[in-house]
């Protein structure tokens, strides 16, 4: 038994000594110096996000970058209340969601490529807020660059608590093995809380047809089939000046519910690597539970339990420290308590996705 499961922690060791390698591979771009020619259109979907819209379009007032050459397109998907718009130096739109798939999100996204009036779409979350650079540092890579579809990181702006710095934690985690894949050419996951593309690269892929009875996946699913039709053309844009903060979720809950609506799109991916290396990653961290329990019962000494789990936690821990520095160039905090945890909680939303129901936005999926 024990060999077993020495074999499948290896296998899980070089998977994510892979994905540090491509994390290296990827280099930063922090150019903002050219001027400004792209023209962009932002759209935010959103649904009950009276408290969190004022900052995000706050931020993007405060943006370095010319006011004509960017709009703001709102998707209200069926809020209780409608949203008042204040008074802003850009132009700014609000337009009603029109729903026809299994999916939300992807249902705003389309119906606001209807009316935008830019070649550039950037699509971003609500409870988002981005940085004085944000278009500046894309408009300054789509023009040293032949590209149609800009992957961007996303971080949480978290306070001292256990549950959001373990959010964090996870958030980078996963944000590096995006920017390993793409690193390595195997890019298949990305964030559509900073994910900008071309309307005429939408148009070719034709959207998000072929996936749209699938609730989530209106940025991975897009991605992974633009890597397969167009692979040169899809780039990360690993830049400090590109980086999307967000909020972490405050209970247990809110959290399990979200990361199943992430993990249940799994199984439907396009991309071989990235199904290869989710099962890769589940069955590292089950071994690590099923470890405990064997040793619990009896059946493995402590010693064998310890060694696996700082094998673990040495190689997990140079792609979280890699990420988290490029995120927020902060103290890592609840590493080793995390490290614990994350076996328990990544196994049981894997497994729960494969079957169960979760809530998400007042609603159910």
């Amino acid at each position: 038994m024990m060999f077993l499961l020495t074999i499948i922690l290896s296998v899980y060791l070089a998977s994510i000594l892979l994905l540090i390698y491509g994390f290296t591979k990827v280099k930063n771009y922090d150019t903002i110096s050219l001027k400004p020619k792209t023209t962009f259109t932002i759209v935010v979907p959103f649904r009950n996000e009276a408290e969190n819209l004022p900052l995000l379009l706050e931020s993007i007032s405060r943006l370095n970058y010319p006011m004509d050459l960017f709009e703001v397109v709102l998707v209200d998907d069926d809020s209780d209340f409608s949203f008042q718009l204040s008074d802003f130096k850009f132009q700014i739109s609000i337009i009603d969601n029109i729903r026809v798939s299994n999916s939300p999100k992807k249902d705003a996204i389309t119906t606001a490529m209807q009316i935008a009036k830019n070649e550039w779409i950037i699509t971003t979350d609500a409870d988002c807020v981005v940085p004085e650079n944000w278009l500046l540092s894309l408009d300054n890579y789509i023009q040293t660059h032949q590209v149609a579809m800009i992957a961007g990181a996303v971080t949480y702006e978290c306070n001292n608590s256990f549950l959001h710095h373990f959010q964090q934690l996870d958030l980078a985690s996963l944000q590096g093995a995006t920017i390993g894949s793409f690193g390595i050419g195997k890019a298949f996951m990305c964030n559509g809380a900073n994910l900008a593309y071309t309307k005429s690269l939408f148009k070719a892929l034709n959207g998000f047809e072929g996936n749209n009875n699938i609730a989530s996946g209106d940025d991975v699913f897009l991605l992974q089939k633009a890597i397969k039709q167009f692979p040169e053309k899809v780039h990360y844009l690993k830049s400090e000046n590109n980086i999307v903060s967000t909020k972490p979720l405050d209970d247990w809950k809110s959290l399990f519910y979200q990361r199943i609506r992430w993990a249940s799109k799994t199984s439907s991916y396009q991309s071989n690597f990235g199904i290869t290396l989710g099962l890769v990653v589940f069955t590292g961290n089950f071994i690590l539970v099923l470890s405990y329990a064997l040793w619990f019962m009896g059946f493995i000494p402590f010693l064998n339990i310890f060694i696996l789990f700082c094998l673990k936690f040495t190689v997990d821990s140079i792609l979280i420290y890699k990420t988290h520095q490029f995120l927020t160039q902060k103290k890592m905090h609840y590493l080793v308590l995390s490290s614990l945890l994350y076996p328990f909680f990544s196994a049981g939303v894997a497994l729960y996705s494969l079957f169960g129901k979760y809530e998400w936005k007042g609603r159910r999926f």
